[in-house]
């Protein structure tokens, strides 16, 4: 019965942190902040990557030369469409 108890308690306690965060998250959002990990390349050097992609350059090299791995190549050229 006791453990029945702090289990209820540890589950209200978890949905209030969720809550929370939710709220500061939509907050943060409706402040114009920019939510997630900041970008590795500047809009130049991605501008870059795109131009390079399309002369032919492979990942692996551009990858190498800016110092990012071939998935983040991959994810500037999907943003670009």
């Amino acid at each position: 019965m006791i453990m029945g108890i702090v289990s209820a308690m540890a589950e209200f306690e978890r949905d209030l942190l969720v809550e929370r965060t939710q709220a500061g998250l939509s907050r943060a959002k409706a402040e114009g902040k920019t939510l997630g990990r900041p970008a590795v390349l500047t809009a130049v050097q991605q501008a870059e990557v795109l131009r390079r992609r399309s002369e032919g350059h492979s990942l692996g090299i551009l990858a190498k030369e800016f110092g990012v791995s071939r998935a983040a190549i991959q994810r500037i050229e999907r943003r670009a469409g």
